[in-house]
């Protein structure tokens, strides 16, 4: 049996595109698996993120997790536990670097803008213009 016509057609472009899925999700499970890999002092970005987060829970105040929650809600759904969790694992890193009794709004947009990719500094702005916040002082950390 000779493939020919439509059917040779939808076979090769069900390969590629099986294929390229593959390879997307195969990046992102091995992005995942380097951020899981212990460094030199024996634990993980991850385990990190995680410890900063458990240590500054108590910090946390209900206007500072109202602001995050707004400055992540651009994030699609599907993502955005996973971006307020780095997000906040910077932000409890730097009120515990700092010593700071409380985190403040100040503390949230700083972690937010060191938490966030460069590629997304533009989207980052535009949500803390919306939210009339004056990021000439933040300016450095961009």
């Amino acid at each position: 049996m000779q493939l020919t016509g439509w059917f040779l057609w939808f076979i090769l472009i069900w390969i590629f595109a099986f294929a390229g899925a593959m390879a997307i999700g195969g990046f992102f499970m091995f992005r995942k698996f380097l951020k899981r890999m212990p460094k030199d002092d024996g634990k993980s970005v991850m385990d990190w993120e995680e410890y900063y987060v458990n240590e500054s829970q108590h910090l946390w105040g209900e206007e500072e997790k109202a602001l995050l929650e707004d400055l992540v809600s651009p994030v699609p759904e599907l993502f955005r536990d996973v971006a307020r969790h780095k997000i906040a694992g910077k932000i409890g890193e730097i009120a515990l670097n700092e010593k700071v009794p409380k985190i403040t709004e100040d503390l949230v947009i700083r972690g937010y803008i060191q938490a966030t990719p460069k590629r997304d500094h533009k989207f980052l702005r535009k949500k803390l213009f919306e939210n009339r916040i004056d990021v000439a002082p933040y300016e450095h950390l961009f």
